[in-house]
């Protein structure tokens, strides 16, 4: 199965971020469908204030992905930061917040359950 980016749907679109994310893209044992995304953020974004009310005030789904361009650092509960950077793959667990360090597209696979969860959480606090 392949999908263009184009034709993957846009959850948010805001100043500095686009967040696209494709349903029942596959299936992993033990967590059901697994949603492909695409994500292009610009340097600066900060998850932090958007996952205020979430567990832990992180985001709790873990994502299998690659980074087309720029650098991302996580940080997790422990205060411990990770930084990838164009062509790297990577895997967050749950638990963890992200900064994009420069302008930044990646390539994600999640759960799409619980990941659903925290687009719609997101959307809600800009919202509010």
């Amino acid at each position: 199965m392949h999908i263009a980016k184009d034709r993957i749907d846009v959850r948010m679109d805001i100043p500095g971020a686009v967040i696209r994310q494709h349903l029942d893209f596959g299936d992993a044992s033990g967590y059901g469908k697994l949603s492909g995304e695409f994500f292009s953020l610009a340097a600066g974004v900060d998850t932090t204030p958007l996952f205020q009310g979430l567990e832990g005030n992180q985001c709790q789904c873990p994502h299998w992905g690659f980074v087309l361009s720029g650098q991302l650092t996580t940080t997790d509960g422990e205060g411990r930061r990770e930084t990838i950077k164009a062509h790297d793959l990577f895997y967050w667990p749950p638990g963890h917040n992200v900064k994009v360090d420069a302008d930044a597209e990646i390539v994600m696979f999640s759960p799409q359950h619980e990941h659903s969860h925290v687009i719609d959480h997101m959307i809600d606090k800009l919202k509010a």
